[in-house]
């Protein structure tokens, strides 16, 4: 058993380092309070150290059989964010006492339950990715534990390690390796009025190695957050290219006012010639919402407006192609590029110069978020 725990621990460890040189980090968003839960279902080998062996000279060794045995384990958990979560954790039915090498007298039938709080070091450390394989999760816990044979409730925490290996966005392997603390009388017996040898234990203690399985409920990962400065150069770069094909206007606007002046023909007269720029501009939604994500999207928007009032406006909806069917997104690409109608409409843009346009999913820009959106253009 110590030899397999060790050949796991290694081959985790090296095949968990080669994916993390391939992994994509980045910031997520805050996901639900129904998003990431998980449950747990482990085997546990436990091995005991009760406070009344103590100075007895016992072998310490966790796999002598009067001082282990195995018992099963279930936990139910949430992460909050990709490094920090709680876990309420059941272990326990065939337990020790330790109270003599012989094994048929040392049986304790226990049930520990913690709640326990976890901090996964990979995601703090290297930064959130969707495809890391290893997650190596340190956690600590309190509880309480009962022995249901002397009927005696005690006090508990343990220290552990919780490694995880990816199988699927749904599926994780478990290797869970902890140290458990309780009353030192929750073996039945209670040594602290009793020296054995030259000292007294504080506690009773047991060690446990657990492997089983995780399955992670409903939405097992976290959004990636818009890349902002992206966006804002975007905006900026349309508004640039608007401002300049104005400018552009507007020179020949002057020009043509010019060959008309000096014309000699009695019937000329000044005439104004505009040009309506068509550079989109973009604002954009975020995942499955039909609610414009920021305010300030608007403000290019407004701009166009401003420049060109009485233009015939062309709005149009998309959503990425990768989330929904193609039947929802086209539904949502609609609801969107009426959401931004409704805001031009506020703007003093007559409905009837309000052109609406769904293209529903699709995967035009990368990275697939800047998909979600709905763009402005002067038609």
């Amino acid at each position: 058993m110590k030899k397999f725990l060790m050949v796991l621990a290694l081959a985790g460890v090296s095949v968990a380092g080669m994916a993390q040189e391939t992994t994509e980090k980045y910031s997520v968003a805050t996901n639900s309070f129904w998003s990431n839960w998980f449950v747990q279902a482990n085997v546990a080998y436990e091995a005991f150290y009760s406070n009344q062996e103590k100075g007895l000279g016992y072998s310490k060794s966790p796999f002598k059989g009067f001082r282990s045995n195995v018992s099963p384990s279930i936990a139910i958990g949430k992460w909050f964010t990709p490094g920090l979560g709680l876990r309420t954790k059941a272990t326990g039915i065939w337990g020790r006492s330790v109270g003599s090498e012989d094994k048929t007298l040392n049986a304790m039938k226990f049930m520990n339950i913690q709640e326990q709080a976890m901090f996964n070091l990979s995601n703090m450390l290297c930064g959130y990715s969707d495809t890391r394989v290893w997650n190596f999760i340190p956690y600590a816990g309190v509880g309480f534990l009962r022995n249901f044979d002397d009927n005696v409730n005690a006090h508990a925490a343990s220290l552990g390690v919780l490694n995880t290996w990816k199988l699927s966005r749904k599926w994780a392997v478990n290797l869970d390796l902890s140290f458990n603390i309780s009353d030192d009388d929750i073996d039945g017996t209670d040594a602290s009025h009793t020296v054995y040898g030259t000292s007294v234990a504080k506690t009773d203690r047991y060690f446990t190695a657990e492997i089983g399985l995780t399955y992670n409920l409903g939405k097992a990962t976290w959004n990636k957050v818009p890349d902002v400065d992206a966006i804002n150069a975007l905006h900026q770069s349309q508004l640039d290219a608007l401002n300049a094909q104005l400018a552009d206007a507007n020179a020949e606007n002057d020009r043509l006012n010019n060959l008309i002046k000096n014309h000699k023909c009695p019937e000329a007269k000044t005439v104004t010639v505009k040009e309506v720029a068509t550079a989109p501009v973009s604002v954009f939604f975020n995942i499955g919402k039909s609610k414009i994500a920021s305010r300030k999207d608007l403000q290019n928007v407004k701009a166009m407006t401003e420049a060109s009032k009485d233009a015939k406006f062309v709005v149009t909806g998309y959503a990425d192609s990768k989330t929904g069917s193609a039947s929802y997104n086209q539904k949502l690409s609609q609801k969107r590029a009426e959401a931004v109608a409704n805001e031009l409409v506020k703007m003093g843009v007559s409905r009837d110069n309000i052109e609406i346009v769904a293209k529903g999913g699709v995967a035009d820009l990368t990275p697939i978020s800047y998909n979600r959106r709905a763009t402005v253009e002067i038609k």
